[in-house]
């Protein structure tokens, strides 16, 4: 049985888009539940009290499921589907010229004080 090699993954398999819509909804609906539990929308109270808590918990939704949309999409664009497979092998945080980016465990870590330094050294 043989393998097929493994392929990278393209921007539509980053995406996914049923994941995505999932996730916004599921995001909106703990917006707009949330927003109609503090409206007291489930309690006894005037109609016109629970009409109004209605429409904003519906605008809550509404707002939550566009936000989180277009976020998690604009976060996924910044993903570069060749490097999703790669590994990385050094810090990121170091510039790629630096001679100890090779060598994490050789970058300046501050020392530890030693047991001997206490504040009655100081003293004089």
């Amino acid at each position: 049985m043989t393998d097929k090699p493994a392929e990278k993954p393209t921007r539509r398999d980053l995406m996914k888009p049923i994941q995505l819509l999932g996730l916004a909804f599921g995001a909106a609906l703990f917006a707009g539940f949330t927003t109609l539990m503090s409206m007291g929308f489930f309690q006894t109270r005037p109609a016109d009290e629970i009409q109004r808590a209605l429409v904003v918990g519906l605008v809550a939704a509404g707002v939550t499921f566009i936000v989180v949309l277009i976020t998690v999409a604009l976060l996924l664009l910044v993903v570069d589907p060749a490097k999703v497979t790669t590994t990385v092998d050094r810090p990121l945080l170091l510039p790629r010229d630096t001679p100890d980016a090779a060598a994490p465990e050789a970058a300046g870590t501050p020392e530890a004080p030693r047991a001997d330094d206490g504040p009655e050294k100081s003293r004089g």
